[in-house]
């Protein structure tokens, strides 16, 4: 009977600790719960407060900004994005002409009609065709200028890497010849002259080091440029590594191939200019002389009718 009722207090003991238990870590989880939720609703005030503090332009017009970009990126056609980076790589990545902002541009550009219509009827004053092709002249040139001033940024670093290139080719000869290594010759050439071609060819380097093969990272320079003379020295490169053909040998030859290209484009231009001096010639010289040497002989002519 005494152990009935022991074993039964024993039970009633732990039956109790059991609930104590319970109910303690129940109010404990309902404390860590509850206190979460002030650091949250804490967490959402200090938020509140930092953006309340921000500037205007991180207020408002960052979130503007944003949906201009889903705006600008659900509006252009498949593939144009792609198209636009391939642009902007062979511009070097130029500050400011960033994928976002330029479709951003294309956007603007395409709905600023309703801007130009009233500035050129009612600012302007002008009516009738020439209204309407002023009208549809700045309507083109703010839809197609950052294509434009991409372009031109393109031509200018190609101009600038064909340029470049046959002194490129120059250092390299001279430092293969003296001894260094290809990757060496590079880097040395790329210091001592500086450019949108050495920074591409240090890109190149940066790629071997990282674990690119030599090939690779030559046919990655001839994507980023797209420069025809440069696209004859990267296939030569190839060829030589592909055959065992010295190095050296080849870039003497591409130098000395470079220079004669760099002459006959010289040459070129200098037979061309007679052809683009001929618009001014007639249009704006030729008049001007007939006026100042015809001008008196017709006063006398009418002066004696």
């Amino acid at each position: 009977m005494i152990a009935l009722i022991a074993l039964t207090s024993a039970f009633a003991i732990a039956l109790g600790a059991l609930l104590t238990g319970t109910s303690v870590r129940e109010r404990a989880e309902v404390r860590r719960t509850l206190r979460s939720l002030e650091g949250y609703e804490m967490d959402m005030k200090g938020m509140r407060e930092q953006e309340m503090v921000g500037t205007l332009a991180e207020r408002v017009l960052a979130p503007v900004g944003k949906s201009a970009i889903h705006l600008a990126r659900s509006a252009t056609p498949v593939g144009y994005v792609d198209t636009i980076k391939r642009k902007i790589v062979l511009a070097g990545s130029p500050p400011g002409f960033e994928v976002d902002r330029v479709l951003v541009l294309k956007v603007l550009g395409a709905a600023s009609g309703v801007l130009w219509v009233p500035l050129v009827y009612v600012v302007l004053g002008l009516d009738g065709l020439l209204a309407l092709m002023a009208a549809g002249f700045l309507w083109l040139a703010s839809f197609l200028g950052p294509d434009l001033a991409l372009g031109r940024k393109i031509e200018w670093r190609q101009h600038e890497i064909a340029l470049r290139l046959p002194d490129m080719l120059d250092l390299l000869v001279i430092s293969v010849e003296a001894g260094l290594g290809f990757e060496q010759a590079v880097d040395r050439t790329a210091s001592a002259l500086p450019g949108p071609l050495a920074d591409e060819f240090r890109r190149m380097l940066q790629e071997t080091r990282i674990g690119a093969t030599r090939a690779d990272a030559l046919r990655a320079l001839d994507e980023r440029t797209q420069v025809q003379d440069l696209r004859s020295f990267i296939l030569a490169m190839l060829q030589a590594d592909a055959f065992g053909v010295s190095i050296a040998r080849i870039l003497r030859s591409q130098a000395d191939e470079m220079r004669i290209r760099r002459r006959q484009a010289a040459e070129e231009q200098a037979q061309r200019a007679p052809i683009k001096m001929l618009f001014p010639l007639v249009f704006f010289i030729f008049p001007a002389v007939f006026v100042v040497v015809l001008g008196p002989a017709l006063i006398s002519i009418s002066e004696s009718l």
